[in-house]
């Protein structure tokens, strides 16, 4: 059961420094789109390149910190009975919706992606744009380290809600892909 909890542990610390990585996105979204606006407004100038790289951080920001969203119970949700239940109760919820809808929507998504990133990979796809980003298959390598990571974090969610309902719930902090319980 240690190893299990501390399986989780790591699982929970690196989705925590991606997420936290990735979240440095949207500050480089902001001044690049501020000084976009300011290029464009004072020196009529404009550069695609540098457009382009505005989806490039905004894919690294959703897609990067989606486990880190997880681990933090950030995702939506209809919260009109669950914030009332118990741990337990909670706990067989979480691991109901990681089973039945987490991990097969996950599942089709990598398996849809995987060749479309590999034969991005294989032709090192760049920008339809002469003077683009020429990176395109590191962008779409964004969607294969979401499915990873979200994964990987519902594999922890999964543990943390078994060790609840097992009724050794003190094993685990916060568990539950919930850090305010």
């Amino acid at each position: 059961m240690d190893k299990l909890v501390r399986f989780c542990e790591v699982i929970d610390q690196t989705n925590e420094m991606v997420g936290k990585s990735a979240a440095w996105s949207a500050f480089a979204l902001v001044i690049t789109q501020f000084g976009i606006v300011l290029m464009n407004h004072l020196y009529s100038e404009g550069s695609i390149a540098i457009q382009e790289s505005l989806t490039y951080m905004h894919s690294s920001l959703f897609l990067g910190a989606a486990g880190y969203t997880l681990l933090h119970n950030g995702h939506v949700r209809v919260d009109v009975f669950y914030s009332s239940m118990t741990k337990k109760r909670k706990a067989y919820v979480n691991l109901a919706g990681t089973l039945i809808i987490l991990f097969p929507v996950l599942f089709i998504i990598g398996f849809y992606a995987l060749p479309y990133v590999s034969a991005s990979w294989q032709i090192l796809e760049g920008s339809t744009e002469s003077s683009g980003l020429q990176f395109v298959f590191v962008l779409k390598t964004l969607i294969l380290i979401f499915v990873f990571s979200t994964l990987l974090q519902g594999i922890s969610v999964s543990i943390h809600s078994i060790i609840v309902i097992a009724g050794m719930g003190h094993l685990v902090q916060g568990g539950l892909g919930d850090k305010s319980q």
